[in-house]
């Protein structure tokens, strides 16, 4: 287990949609070292997930966890969570505007618009099917780092560059707003 360098935009494997994971491969030693290996690269960055092409892996693989974590206080908690092969569905029309970073492009924020709620369908770990529900702040986290998957990176969603801001930026003149909104979604969604 060894946490990784994380890729920033620029190379060329952010851009390339991962592979399948074939079932019978989960189990695997590489593909579980390459879990353990997201899920210490995720920690050690201080994110609230991270996909393995922002390892370098071309693979349908994500983990995606939000404790207490001083990026992102104002974030519902989601437990520690594999995606193997994930599949996004959303749970109707409504979306909101959510003010994202990511790891694999430091110190730069922008709003994007998400899914209020999505059903969410991949493999654990295990191997084990894994459904659920996942509703407001926690659903743009789950719809980011699937994004990745895709090779799909925040900055792409983007609908309106003027959002566009720097880490430090956002915290002198977007953070209160935001949260304040974000409040609401949690009240709403508990998510």
């Amino acid at each position: 287990m060894t946490a990784r360098e994380v890729l920033q935009i620029g190379e060329p494997a952010l851009r390339r949609r991962a592979a399948e994971i074939p079932p019978e491969a989960i189990g695997t030693a590489a593909t579980q070292t390459l879990i353990d290996d997201l899920i210490d690269t995720m920690r050690a960055e201080r994110g609230a997930g991270i996909a393995a092409n922002q390892v370098g892996e071309a693979l349908r693989v994500c983990v995606i966890e939000v404790g207490d974590n001083p990026r992102y206080p104002y974030k519902p908690r989601i437990p520690l969570t594999v995606l193997v092969n994930p599949r996004l569905e959303p749970l109707g029309e409504e979306r909101f505007e959510n003010y994202e970073g990511c790891l694999s492009v430091p110190g730069l924020r922008g709003v994007v618009s998400r899914h209020a709620g999505i059903r969410v369908r991949a493999w654990d770990r295990e191997g084990n099917e894994l459904v659920r529900e996942v509703w407001g702040l926690s659903a743009g986290t789950y719809q980011h780092e699937c994004d990745h998957l895709d090779g799909v990176l925040f900055v792409d969603r983007v609908s309106d560059p003027r959002t566009l801001c720097t880490w430090e930026a956002f915290e002198r003149h977007h953070r209160d707003a935001f949260v304040e909104y974000v409040g609401g979604l949690v009240e709403r969604y508990g998510s």
